[in-house]
């Protein structure tokens, strides 16, 4: 009789601690399949080297993480305490545990990004790429043969990186951001290049890229680019003189003040297309991806000049003589001094 007892006690002990660890279990299980209490995204930042406790205890003391204790044991049983990934997250609502420890083990880690702006030139992106808190800067102001450092030495970096968003981890480098961005642009001429409108007057990709440079820094509206990109390129299939502002400009560098004035068209220099026939020796900005296709496939027209309208529209008149052209300049100058002489009533 008492070894029936003993044996009934020790079923009953036996089936206390198997519904004890069934609930354990359970609890575990759930505490992993719950949302966390995350209210709004949260960043967080796992630095290299840091210990699965640490991450933990951080994440605890940041209210992102109630059960610390079973989020470290359920990644040591899966075998994951040494598979978290060092970088920058985003926690979001609705994130479970069990979600969390497969972020960090797969590395989804937060993208930052960077935007190239169609026009920019080169002193503009690297100013820009200093000022971002999300890269690491590594070049000086004004690097010495900048293309150097991506396999094209002595070569102008104007024009060379494509203008769009890149997305990056943070702490990135600059000069690997630009060489993304250089190679997006290589791969953009040459796709534009094969592409490309037969008879070109252009020689190869780079004066593709030099023109599409000119085009970008004339054009404010997407509808135009390929009929303004039509203009140059009639003008240098006549042998005419493209004479752009925008080039005579680049060449002043720092000496231009906001206007251009008659002694600037005439001053000799590469850049300046009123003195010297056919496309500059290099880019004079960063095109986009619109401007390049737009000289890869410009409209046929048989127009050889353009003036703003001056109707505050961004639009341009096309004019295919110079008599024409005359006209729509005067028509430009007497609406600029009507605006210029509303301006004044419109202030006080």
């Amino acid at each position: 009789m008492r070894r029936r007892a003993r044996l009934v006690v020790s079923i009953a002990a036996t089936l206390g601690v198997v519904a004890a660890a069934v609930l354990a279990v359970h609890r575990v299980r759930g505490d992993l399949d719950r949302p966390l209490p995350i209210a709004a995204p949260v960043i967080y930042r796992i630095a290299p080297g840091s210990s699965l406790g640490r991450i933990a205890a951080q994440l605890h003391q940041l209210g992102v993480l109630p059960a610390p204790w079973v989020w470290t044991l359920y990644a040591r049983w899966r075998g994951d305490a040494g598979a978290v990934r060092a970088g920058e997250y985003a926690l979001h609502p609705g994130l479970t545990a069990r979600g969390l420890l497969e972020q960090f083990v797969k590395g989804r880690i937060l993208l930052r990004s960077f935007t190239i702006i169609d026009g920019w030139r080169v002193a503009d992106l690297l100013a820009a790429l200093r000022a971002s808190p999300y890269l690491t800067t590594t070049l000086p102001p004004a690097p010495k043969d900048l293309m150097a450092r991506f396999g094209e030495p002595g070569r102008s970096p104007e024009g060379e990186f494509l203008p769009q968003t890149y997305e990056f981890p943070r702490g990135t480098r600059d000069v690997a951001l630009l060489a993304i961005a250089h190679r997006a642009l290589v791969d953009t001429l040459a796709a534009a290049w094969k592409s490309r409108a037969p008879d070109l007057p252009l020689r190869d990709p780079q004066q593709l890229l030099i023109l599409a440079s000119i085009v970008e820094k004339e054009s404010a509206l997407p509808d135009e680019r390929a009929r303004i990109a039509g203009v140059y390129l009639h003008r240098l299939s006549i042998g005419m003189r493209l004479q752009a502002d925008p080039t005579v400009i680049f060449g002043l560098g720092a000496r231009y003040r906001g206007r251009l004035h008659a002694a600037d068209l005439r001053a000799d220099g590469p850049y300046n297309t009123y003195t010297r026939a056919g496309l500059p020796p290099t880019p004079i900005a960063l095109p986009g991806a619109a401007a390049i296709d737009a000289c890869a496939h410009p409209v046929k027209t048989d127009a050889l000049y353009f003036v703003a309208s001056g109707k505050g529209d961004g639009r341009h008149v096309f004019s295919a003589t110079l008599a024409e052209q005359n006209a729509a300049v005067k028509r430009y100058l007497r609406r600029l001094r009507r605006h210029e002489a509303a301006a004044p009533k419109e202030r006080r």
